[in-house]
């Protein structure tokens, strides 16, 4: 932690002084990851690559601003998830984002579903499955609208918590929650969709509670 600290100090310093090599240190601290991010709140290379340059031209142009009340990568994460947001907004028109109301699965007055919930969980332990259901995940997450893409793949792909969530992206904690929660009611949605179609005969009621949280960790475990 005081590494990384003293590294960022230093590369704030530097930036703030105009230091020939300055550019250089951000992309070779920061690169990588700012593209990662990028990317999964884009869905495309070329777009998230133009994002992160934008961003780290405007966080040299604005390095004054920073006062230290954050962490400086927190600081560049959230430049970059806003120049990403922007990308999308350009791509696909400021509209186009779907309404997760529209989508999510119907609640009774006592918070039950409505419709009857299958338990598909054991399809995730099936290796012929991993693929497949690692494609179907990656389709729905691009369904996503960017800001819920964003909370679901830094939580579920990433491991971050909800505090860093909500640093890297300027919202609170509780912002951050309600929309991870939202976006796995979602993804939950997509998945049983799928898989009724193909396993409908052998799935047995869902009782446990919380199945979407092991099953995109596990799908992260596999993947990585």
């Amino acid at each position: 932690m005081t590494t990384r600290i003293d590294r960022d100090g230093s590369l704030v310093a530097a930036l703030r002084r105009g230091d020939p090599t300055a550019a250089e240190d951000l992309v070779a601290a920061y690169g990588d990851r700012a593209c990662r991010l990028a990317t999964r709140i884009t869905g495309n290379a070329q777009d998230a690559e133009e994002a992160v340059q934008d961003a780290f031209l405007s966080l040299i142009r604005k390095i004054d601003t920073f006062r230290g009340d954050s962490a400086f990568g927190s600081w560049l994460y959230r430049i970059v998830a806003n120049a990403a947001y922007q990308r999308c907004r350009r791509r696909r028109g400021s509209g186009a984002d779907i309404s997760l109301d529209e989508l999510l699965p119907a609640f009774d007055k006592h918070g039950c579903h409505v419709a009857p919930v299958a338990d598909w969980s054991m399809s995730v332990d099936d290796p012929a499955r991993q693929t497949e259901l690692r494609m179907v995940l990656s389709t729905a997450i691009e369904k996503l609208p960017a800001h819920y893409r964003a909370v679901v793949v830094l939580r579920d792909v990433e491991g971050l918590s909800h505090q860093e969530i909500a640093e890297t992206l300027g919202l609170t904690a509780v912002n951050v929650k309600t929309r991870v929660h939202r976006a796995r009611l979602f993804l939950r949605k997509q998945l049983e969709t799928h898989l009724s179609g193909q396993t409908s005969k052998s799935l047995a009621p869902l009782t446990p509670r919380g199945h979407h949280q092991s099953f995109f960790t596990r799908v992260r475990r596999k993947r990585d």
